[in-house]
């Protein structure tokens, strides 16, 4: 069995699964289409579906010549909703969202539903992933009890079961899916085997380690540590302010500096689908071992309460102009959670808008990637807004800008000048009269 699907890998002829098409699923898919495997993508919405088959794209930085040659102009490739469709696969890889609750507790229901609908359609032989970021135990406590379960089968025998985090940084032109080193953990060495491999036959390099669990480790551990020292750069942010010294052009001076100094950049909080997540995934399951993560706990105290000295900035700058927050027509520039990318998940522009709108100001959006509010589970209220026109930012319109995001294309130096005031939460522009630096 082992040997027949390391052949089948070694040739090209092993089908891959993608079960889950957003921002980790879909990229792999292309590039195993790319390396001339047998590709079937799996996603319960309709609408993703539809739209790859039509070629066209729903992820922004994906190019939509990209997803015709994978899937819509590729006899070697489908997508579908149809999960009974699994059982034609070798390999299978889980790329589904794990949140948070909305007590900050690890929510793992699109892994366990994804694994109660592939269970029993499995069968011996198959090498089944699990990419999606979580904390360690989930794939041999949470994962493998559902798939054996549903499907009569064992881990230990029958299936090949291996943990290998996704790494995706949307919109970067440095590195992509194949060219970032792949970390790969299994339940058995001849799941660890067999994943390598796979994983081999795509990716320019893979590192194994001992077990599932230490490569559920290793994701938090990279998202942890950035999540520290953003922390870190933040509360340095708001001491220097005090100071008069501009916290951009510290980090640019230190970032001279050839040896001991890696550079991180303030802003008005954490987002994206990972650093403002991973660590409350460790901190929650640290507690099982009786163990308080004071550092992690406390970075992420310090990440959470930016946009609340956002506002208070914010609130000062208005009150220079004789103005109060409440009543007054705020603009927030830059929705998704990180430049040049129109992936809004977890952005910190969402906790800005509630916050003013708390505070009672009239809150609008402009942003060149996010034309629409997207519907979502956590910011409902806000789904079908549209963003207003660079033509509209005006004194007439707003009272204040405050800079969230600051993508390449937009010229942030000419909107300040067009508007009261502006609340720079990036270093996005220039030293003005008009610009406040939080």
């Amino acid at each position: 069995m082992k040997v027949e699907l390391l052949k089948r890998i070694a040739d090209r002829e092993a089908r891959v699964g993608i079960v889950g098409l957003g921002y980790v699923g879909l990229p792999l898919l292309i590039e195993f289409a790319k390396a001339e495997f047998e590709v079937a993508g799996f996603d319960i919405d309709t609408s993703k579906t539809e739209a790859l088959e039509a070629g066209k794209t729903y992820i922004r930085h994906i190019a939509e010549d990209h997803i015709r040659t994978a899937i819509s102009e590729n006899e070697r490739a489908f997508v579908t909703t149809d999960f009974t469709r699994l059982s034609e696969c070798d390999a299978l890889l889980i790329c589904v969202p794990t949140p948070l609750t909305s007590h900050r507790d690890p929510d793992l229901s699109y892994v366990e539903e994804t694994a109660r609908n592939m269970a029993p359609h499995l069968r011996k032989g198959q090498l089944i992933a699990l990419e999606s970021t979580t904390y360690p135990g989930t794939t041999e406590d949470v994962l493998i009890p559902i798939l054996e379960e549903g499907s009569g089968l064992t881990a230990a025998e029958d299936l090949y079961i291996a943990y290998s985090p996704e790494r995706e940084d949307p919109n970067n032109t440095n590195f992509s899916t194949s060219t970032i080193p792949k970390v790969v953990g299994a339940f058995t060495p001849d799941a660890l085997e067999i994943a390598q491999a796979f994983y081999d036959a795509v990716i320019c390099k893979t590192v194994p380690v001992s077990s599932c669990r230490a490569a559920e480790a290793t994701k938090l551990m990279e998202n942890i540590f950035r999540c520290i020292n953003i922390a870190l750069v933040n509360e340095l942010k708001m001491v220097f302010t005090e100071m008069d010294i501009d916290i951009w052009e510290v980090v640019r001076a230190a970032s001279t500096k050839p040896f001991g100094f890696m550079p991180f950049y303030p802003g008005p909080g954490l987002g994206g689908h990972c650093i403002p997540i991973d660590p409350f995934y460790l901190t929650w399951k640290a507690k099982e071992y009786g163990i308080s993560t004071r550092f992690i706990e406390l970075a992420g105290e310090v990440n959470t309460g930016m946009p609340k000295y956002v506002i208070q900035r914010a609130m000062l700058a208005l009150n220079d102009l004789g103005k109060a927050l409440r009543g007054s027509r705020i603009l927030l520039v830059g929705l998704a959670y990180k430049k040049n990318v129109d992936d809004d998940r977890e952005s910190p522009t969402y906790v800005l808008w509630d916050e003013l709108k708390k505070h009672g100001a009239e809150v609008s959006y402009f942003d060149p990637f996010c034309p629409v509010v997207r519907p979502s589970r956590e910011h409902s209220q806000y789904a079908g807004i549209e963003s207003r026109t660079l033509e509209e930012i005006t004194a007439d319109n707003f009272d204040a800008v405050i800079i969230s995001t600051a993508h390449d294309s937009v010229d942030h130096d000419a909107l300040a000048s067009r508007v009261p005031v502006v609340i720079d939460t990036r270093g996005a522009c220039k030293p003005a009269d008009n610009v406040v630096k939080a």
